[in-house]
């Protein structure tokens, strides 16, 4: 009876043993061989600054709106399987870029017009739920059009080796880093120097104002809207060339992007895109130490640490009080 109960309870923590050993090895790895912590380094650099680019979207429209978008990943997700239409229909995935960019611009002002502009002034558990809404139809259609299965958009740009083909570099993912940099500089440039773009600052520190001043913010928060969705559409489309896509990827990357705003502030895009780079670079490294089953717990876990550090840090700088009668002011906008 002892031995058969000793056996089941080796057989039960075996697994376990198995999985510590594995990650004390790559600990080990990493120590050897620098080799591999410069790739883990770039891969991180690569898909973070692709993060960065989806959550300047969710840091627009949550100052200028006060709505955290819940459908932010499936925005995303569907840039991707836009640059995979267009390659099935004989273009090169790099023309799914701009193609996925202009029909999530439409798509965002759609859905503005039909669902967004309703809970604009409603509570924010409100405009959760609408998010959520949307945020789970676009999933369902895309599981029932495409399937469940992962998808890639091979781009064909081709692989560059470092230290002797120790460290590899793919293309795409060094053209995603470059584009999603210049779409920073970009944003940057819009919200300074447009009339949109300051029309839209303008909204964002009092809306009331600037309808007072001749700004119809109605056209703005429509405009912020389809902005962020072309920022997701252009994400989405880098993604599917360098990683992969499935219908079910937008929560992860909603979280993504919800917990760099969050740790950046959504008043600088500085911040936004060295938080998204910080992000990208600590989640490869525990993917690998503790294992791929454990990244998507190792996010949630972090997402919490990141709530209760600002939270306490907020808790000790003075607040001002928010006017009800103008219920927007305060906001903070991407600089």
């Amino acid at each position: 009876m002892y031995h058969r109960l000793h056996t089941r309870a080796l057989s039960y923590f075996e697994p376990l043993i198995s999985q510590e050993e594995s990650r004390v090895q790559n600990l080990q790895l990493l120590l050897q061989d620098p080799a591999f912590s410069i790739q883990l380094l770039l891969d991180g650099l690569w898909i973070g600054a692709v993060l960065a680019l989806a959550a300047f979207g969710m840091a627009l429209v949550w100052g200028v709106m006060n709505i955290i978008n819940i459908a932010q990943g499936e925005y995303v997700m569907l840039g991707g399987f836009i640059t995979l239409l267009a390659m099935d229909a004989g273009l090169h995935p790099l023309f799914g870029i701009p193609l996925a960019a202009l029909v999530l611009f439409m798509l965002g002002w759609a859905l503005y017009r039909l669902v967004i502009w309703r809970v604009v002034e409603a509570d924010i558990s409100i405009s959760l739920l609408a998010t959520f809404g949307i945020s789970i139809m676009l999933q369902q259609l895309m599981n029932t059009v495409f399937g469940a299965n992962a998808r890639t958009a091979e781009s064909g740009l081709g692989i560059s080796f470092l230290f002797g083909g120790m460290v590899t570099v793919p293309q795409a993912k060094v053209l995603a880093f470059v584009l999603s940099f210049a779409i920073c500089l970009a944003l940057w440039l819009f919200l300074k120097k447009a009339r949109l773009g300051r029309a839209i600052r303008a909204t964002a520190h009092n809306a009331r104002t600037a309808r007072i001043m001749g700004i119809d913010t109605d056209q703005v928060y429509a405009a912020t809207h389809a902005i962020n969705a072309a920022l997701c559409g252009v994400a989405g489309a880098l993604v599917v060339m360098a990683w992969s896509i499935h219908p079910y990827m937008g929560l992860p990357h909603t979280l993504r992007s919800f917990m760099i705003v969050v740790a950046a502030g959504p008043g600088n895009l500085a911040s936004i895109f060295t938080a998204g780079l910080g992000l990208g670079v600590v989640e490869q490294f525990a993917g690998f130490l503790l294992g791929a089953e454990f990244q998507l717990a190792f996010l949630f876990l972090l997402l919490v640490v990141v709530l209760v550090v600002r939270q306490t840090s907020l808790a000790h700088k003075p607040q001002c009080l928010k006017l009800p009668e103008t219920g927007k002011t305060g906001r903070n906008l991407p600089s």
